[in-house]
């Protein structure tokens, strides 16, 4: 009878441990309305989608409903890796006690979940118009972010069924607070903040070029070592994403990109005036420095001269 009793005991602690918390589930509905602000916020900080971020929040969590987001937070299904120094949450996925990130919040996670897509194996991602949420979704399985073969599709079909492409249209702050998004901003505010992985944010004010790329304006005080820090970005992307070479040092004053520059710019051409290289002009339309001299028919390093009519979408039309 004590064996009987024992093992019950045994099962209802077990059960205990894995069971949902009390609070019911959320709907899709709601887990949109209460993250869409978030993922938004997200977008602009770092040029993920919001549509994308979303999808893959809704597809790895649950609706914010599975044993990984309600215990851990965690909302993205990210894993330790050797870099994680933080709390760990152990659960089975495609091995027995694999080890995942725990958070402190929810909103911790989709922070991390925007640095962790920042890695190089990521890098070709931001190469995609912010608005191109299908080609996000393929190039997330192509580098490696899930081993599903459905996961574009899975993402596509969850972007489209609840119009959540509309978001990527969204500036920061416009998108209206539902009751949810209210309350879940008043418990994030009374909970401690997080003391893991956490970045410094704000120092800069990103903005957004007419070609559709995010830039800061550079300060005299700045380096690209506090830059690198302050976005949580490796030194070589703003090296690339800026067409300098490693050696060089960061200018005073100008525009510098957190992403990679268009293939074309907005307007036709430019004309050249005294004093300008390619690559002045190259920053100031967000056109990358490779292309600009092949639309060009001209060799790398030449310079233009003043009067010089440069194009910036069409190749010029040879002599």
């Amino acid at each position: 009878m004590r064996r009987i009793v024992f093992i019950l005991i045994a099962f209802a602690l077990q059960h205990a441990v894995y069971a949902q918390p009390g609070s019911k589930k959320i709907t899709r509905a709601e887990y949109i309305e209460t993250y869409k602000g978030e993922a938004i916020k997200e977008m602009h900080n770092s040029g993920i989608p919001a549509s994308i971020t979303l999808a893959q929040g809704i597809l790895e969590s649950g609706d914010g409903n599975s044993a990984l987001a309600r215990y851990a937070n965690n909302h993205f299904g990210i894993k330790c890796h050797s870099s994680w120094n933080g709390s760990t949450f152990i659960q089975d996925d495609d091995a027995k006690d694999e080890c995942f990130r725990k958070y402190t919040t929810a909103l911790e996670s989709f922070a991390d979940h925007s640095d962790f897509l920042k890695r190089k194996r990521y890098a070709g991602l931001f190469e995609l118009k912010i608005t191109n949420y299908k080609a996000w979704a393929k190039g997330l399985k192509k580098a490696g972010y899930a081993t599903n073969p459905k996961y574009p599709q899975l993402l596509i079909d969850l972007i489209e069924k609840n119009d959540l492409a509309k978001y990527d249209k969204m500036k920061e702050g416009k998108v209206k607070k539902g009751k949810r998004d209210k309350k879940q901003s008043k418990i994030e505010s009374k909970r401690k903040k997080p003391t893991v992985n956490s970045k410094k944010r704000g120092s800069h004010t990103t903005k957004l070029h007419k070609n559709n790329i995010r830039y800061i304006d550079v300060r005299p005080e700045d380096s690209f070592e506090k830059i690198a820090e302050e976005f949580n970005m490796g030194l070589w992307q703003l090296y690339k994403y800026n067409d300098l070479d490693k050696d060089k040092e960061l200018f005073d004053k100008g525009l510098l990109y957190l992403q990679p520059k268009r293939g074309k710019g907005k307007e036709e051409f430019h004309i050249v005036i005294t004093g300008e290289r390619m690559w002045d002009i190259s920053q100031k339309y967000g056109v990358k420095l490779k292309k600009l001299y092949k639309k060009n028919r001209m060799y790398e390093g030449d310079q233009p001269k003043a009067g010089d009519q440069i194009y910036l979408q069409k190749t010029k039309p040879a002599s």
